[in-house]
């Protein structure tokens, strides 16, 4: 088991047989930025650690940038669409390795864009809103039951992904994507489009394991001290 210490000192970190070097932590520059977090690294303590965030968002979401950038740079097709058109649309790039390189990058991209989003500093977390409150109590009982139901599905995502929140027709629902992809991409997401996401959890190994190790379920569990319901409340309807 490497110690944590020895573990940041080495610069780099597996994420799905990707290793992320120390170097690829700034993305090239081009039609896709990565968005400032709006909060220290720190500010998730004692749930999240800074190392973690300052890893997962420098190198991994940074390389995410990067490689869809160099994606995009080379393919005239994409050039000047907007990431929602171009991952709404996955099925027409031809090129099936390029098609792969853009869902995997671009998701990656959308996702983290939206889990920091979704973040809240340590102790400012708040409450669901009254309507929110409603949804999560008609489709699910209570909010203890939905963040039950929520830790199953996070559980038994096998190997990598993200575990939603979604509204769809009117109900909420939780579902859960493989690697990067995202509740927006259209003909490729498993279980069809899944909705309008409303809240999104990373359970990528990499999100977790300085901290957690292989604890995903604490990790889980931690998660709900840091959401922001205010954001995630104004995304219903």
């Amino acid at each position: 088991m490497l110690k944590r210490r020895g573990f940041i000192k080495a610069g780099t970190f597996a994420a799905g047989g990707l290793l992320v070097s120390a170097s690829a932590g700034k993305a090239a520059e081009g039609a896709f930025e990565l968005p400032e977090l709006g909060y220290g690294f720190d500010a998730l303590e004692p749930y999240i650690d800074a190392a973690t965030m300052e890893i997962h968002h420098g190198k991994h979401h940074a390389t995410y940038v990067l490689k869809l950038n160099e994606a995009v740079a080379g393919a005239a097709d994409l050039k000047g669409k907007s990431l929602p058109e171009i991952l709404g649309n996955l099925s027409e790039i031809k090129d099936k390795s390029l098609m792969a390189t853009v869902r995997n990058n671009g998701g990656g991209h959308w996702n983290h864009s939206f889990f920091w989003k979704t973040l809240a500093p340590a102790g400012k977390s708040g409450k669901p809103s009254d309507d929110l409150t409603a949804a999560i109590n008609g489709e699910y009982g209570s909010l203890a039951k939905m963040q039950e139901a929520f830790g199953a599905a996070a559980a038994s995502r096998f190997g990598s992904g993200w575990v939603w929140l979604n509204e769809k027709d009117g109900k909420l629902k939780i579902s859960s994507t493989p690697n990067q992809d995202a509740p927006i991409m259209k003909g490729v997401v498993a279980d069809g489009e899944l909705g309008k996401p409303l809240l999104g959890l990373d359970v990528w190994e990499h999100a977790y394991y300085l901290k957690y190790q292989n604890k995903r379920p604490d990790y889980v569990a931690a998660f709900w001290k840091v959401v922001d319901w205010e954001a995630v409340s104004k995304r219903l309807g």
